[in-house]
């Protein structure tokens, strides 16, 4: 039996999972880690603690599996994307990472514009400036921190600095360099263009693969610390949201995935270049070669919810805890006996502003319709209802662009509410599906391992012969003109109050 191993590089910690080639889990191990904020907005982590857990965690699967690490075939990491790494010649890290929700970087994005232009960044990034990306970040560095951009020599992304650990080499690959705002995402290659206005300089940029590709290869130092095998390929990997979608299934064209997290993410793969000429939605490469993918994100989905349980469901969550259940299943079950439209409420879910469609941080939440009727089981379906309103949202800006949605997985917390799911459904007017295995960007990577190690030809058939599905979740015939009903009208609501949302960010 072949194995491989999938390494996620997250925000809160790293999680190592030993697969075998069917993809069935045989070990996983987790280490957390801090997450350093010196200022309001700033955002770092050290990525000697990225180093550490990856290798502990290497190192324990092994141990607890008991397998040979001669039967260990491949490694693929996946990693929070747009972080920025520095190293000197040496490859010593110059400074902590600045990590993808870090907010410092406002100035430098009017910089980018001013020397490239928006319309031109969107051309040949496939996306508009924006703080939380990594080129915006090299500015920042490089107009504050002068001494160490100066010492700069190599620039990497968080799961590419673990690929420098384990190999030596420094590669990235095309999905998480699409989100450096430094790829000509069209052609997937750094884009001199970019570079040179920018003033950045191209050799401290990595060498660019396809996810599958082999990109080096285990060193016997890392070998040593981790238990592996000298020579155990590494392949490209992918950033986490590409890497989700391998682990999902989602690599072909009609194929798309929706997490409801903290935030939301409606997710669709294409064949064909898409751009999206508003900025609404993120174009980046897709894990699969020649392949892209859409991405539209609703800041406030399941903060939502977990906003309204914190605020108003202590007696759901006293309940929860004497009948050994989540406090989300209550609720779920209370919103059930409400019916299509809350009686008449709508929710804007925009706590904390919205990007997809909007692009607006002064965008705020709001019920809409709330009379002396309401009770709390209406004001909760209908925060429900206003998440999945706004996902909705995302799959519209997709059919503008011609991109086919009609095969929908379901993932992150949310993706495991009967109710919520059928809300997706009925919105999206198409089935919607959940995968057997919750592991996502680390199966994900594991596949694309399986790959670049030959156990499967492509990485369409790793995902045909290990992704499995769980539950299917039709589209309600009686619903879907309902909420289609509701959808219109709260889309009329957000351009009805975009003026006083801006003066009420405004005010002291």
């Amino acid at each position: 039996m072949a194995y491989v191993i999938g390494v996620d590089c997250g925000t809160s910690g790293t999680k190592t999972v030993l697969f075998d080639e069917k993809g069935k889990v045989i070990a996983s191990a987790t280490v957390e880690y801090p997450m350093y904020q010196i200022k309001n907005g700033y955002a770092e982590q050290d990525p000697a603690d990225w180093r550490g857990a990856m290798l502990n965690t290497i190192q324990a699967v092994i141990a607890k599996s008991g397998v040979d690490s001669e039967d260990i075939k491949g490694i693929g990491i996946s990693g929070q994307m747009h972080g920025l790494v520095m190293l000197d010649n040496d490859g010593n890290v110059l400074r902590k990472s600045i990590i993808w929700c870090d907010q410092r970087t406002e100035k430098e994005v009017e910089q980018m514009n001013e020397l490239v232009g928006r319309d031109k960044l969107i051309e040949i990034t496939a996306n508009p400036a924006l703080t939380g990306w990594t080129a915006a970040k090299i500015l920042w560095v490089k107009n504050n921190e002068p001494q160490i951009y100066e010492k700069c020599r190599h620039i990497l992304l968080p799961k590419d600095y673990l690929r420098y650990v384990l190999t030596g080499e420094f590669a990235t690959e095309v999905s998480d360099a699409s989100g450096m705002q430094l790829l000509d995402v069209p052609n997937r290659c750094f884009s001199k263009e970019i570079c040179d206005g920018l003033g950045i300089d191209m050799s401290m940029l990595a060498k660019v693969y396809e996810s599958c590709e082999v990109t080096g290869k285990v060193t016997a130092s890392a070998a040593k610390l981790t238990g592996l095998k000298e020579g155990t390929i590494v392949v490209g990997g992918a950033g986490d949201n590409a890497a989700a979608a391998i682990g999902t299934g989602v690599c072909a064209d009609g194929k798309a995935f929706t997490t409801i997290g903290t935030s939301g993410v409606v997710f669709a793969h294409t064949s064909k270049i898409s751009i999206d000429p508003k900025g609404r939605v993120h174009t980046c490469c897709a894990a699969v070669p020649g392949s892209w993918h859409v991405m539209g994100v609703t800041q406030g989905a399941g903060l939502s919810l977990k906003w309204f349980r914190d605020n108003f469901c202590g007696s759901e969550k006293e309940t929860a805890k004497y009948m050994d259940v989540d406090e989300y299943y209550l609720m779920d079950k209370e919103a059930a006996t409400v019916p299509v439209g809350a009686n008449r409420l709508l929710y804007l879910p925009y706590l904390m502003g919205e990007r997809t469609p909007h692009l607006d941080p002064n965008a705020r939440g709001v019920f809409f319709g709330l009379s002396a009727m309401h009770t709390k089981k209406e004001m909760l379906r209908a925060v429900m209802e206003g998440v999945t309103y706004s996902l909705r949202d995302c799959v519209e800006v997709f059919r503008e662009m011609d991109i086919n949605v009609s095969d929908m997985m379901a993932c992150g917390g949310g993706g495991s509410s009967p109710l919520w799911r059928s809300m997706l459904a009925d919105l999206y007017n198409c089935p919607v599906k959940t995968a057997s295995s919750k592991e996502g960007p680390a199966l994900g990577v594991a596949l694309l391992a399986s790959v670049g190690a030959g156990i499967y030809s492509s990485v369409p058939e790793a995902c045909e012969a290990v992704v499995k599905t769980d539950k299917v979740q039709e589209p309600d015939t009686k619903n879907v003109p309902e909420y289609e009903k509701y959808y219109r009208l709260y889309t009329e609501i957000y351009p009805a109050l975009k003026e006083q949302f801006r003066k009420l960010g405004a005010m002291i």
